[in-house]
């Protein structure tokens, strides 16, 4: 098979279909740490396919990630392809591991996406651990790009107003953040955090951003957000604690996902 992630992320489409038995998808939702339980909110499991059933997949290694693709039928009557879990940097793959999902979502005709991560706060004056946080902008810090050559995207508008605009209708108290990721798999220093804070970083984490840029270089929509599971280092003076993260998702997993198939059934 060719090693183009392009042509990967097609056959991988196929596959996908062919697992489901459907012709087509309605949106895509990318479940990060401590989200995989509010999947279950999202309406009725139609078929999950591993991983490692498709073309250039590979089982997640991070607890809290599940490995596999959920295949729902929400209340509306769409057909949403959630992938419980995702690839990251920290993990020693190559970026386009990391965009596989996305890619294959736009390659099975996904127009929409949903990308959801938990992430440290770093303005606790404001933000509650457990809230959910629409992402804005973002800042890549991971030194790394999906895309190559002389493909130029533009990233102005990087996470849908739209979309924004339909989640503050469903929850007006919402906030909204400009999201940092680094690589990983360390946890920031206290100096990065109030660097980050002097950049205007609002949340911080190891994901979605390399995701969503792929979604915009195939013309998706795309949506993001956190949840708020920590303060950032040297923000509360306790250690920061994977578990912790895991915790805060399983506490707050049915508010996530009855936020989660609001959108999805408004979309």
């Amino acid at each position: 098979m060719s090693n183009d992630p392009y042509t990967l992320a097609g056959a991988a489409a196929a596959a996908l279909r062919a697992a489901a038995g459907l012709d087509s998808f309605d949106v895509a939702l990318v479940m990060g740490s401590g989200w995989v339980p509010a999947a279950d909110a999202l309406g009725e499991t139609v078929s999950e396919i591993p991983f490692t059933d498709l073309p250039g997949f590979s089982a997640p290694v991070v607890a809290g990630h599940g490995g596999k693709i959920r295949v729902v039928r929400t209340g509306a009557g769409r057909h949403a392809l959630v992938f419980l879990g995702r690839s990251h940097l920290y993990e020693g793959r190559p970026v386009e591991a990391v965009v596989h999902g996305v890619r294959t979502a736009a390659a099975a005709g996904v127009r929409t996406i949903i990308l959801t991560n938990a992430a440290g706060g770093l303005r606790p004056e404001t933000q509650r651990v457990g809230d959910p946080v629409l992402i804005s902008d973002h800042i890549n810090m991971t030194g790394a790009n999906p895309i190559t050559g002389t493909t130029f995207i533009d990233l102005t508008e990087v996470y849908s107003k739209r979309l924004r605009a339909l989640v503050r209708e469903i929850d007006p108290a919402i906030a909204e953040g400009v999201y940092v990721a680094f690589r990983g798999p360390t946890y920031e220093t206290p100096a990065e955090i109030r660097m980050l804070r002097t950049l205007g970083g609002d949340l911080i984490g190891m994901s979605t951003v390399l995701e969503a840029i792929a979604a915009r270089e195939a013309g998706l929509d795309v949506l993001g957000l956190s949840l708020v599971t920590n303060p950032a280092a040297g923000l509360a003076g306790d250690p920061l604690d994977h578990e912790e993260v895991l915790q805060v998702g399983r506490a707050t997993a049915a508010r996530m996902g009855v936020l989660l198939a609001k959108v999805v059934d408004r979309l």
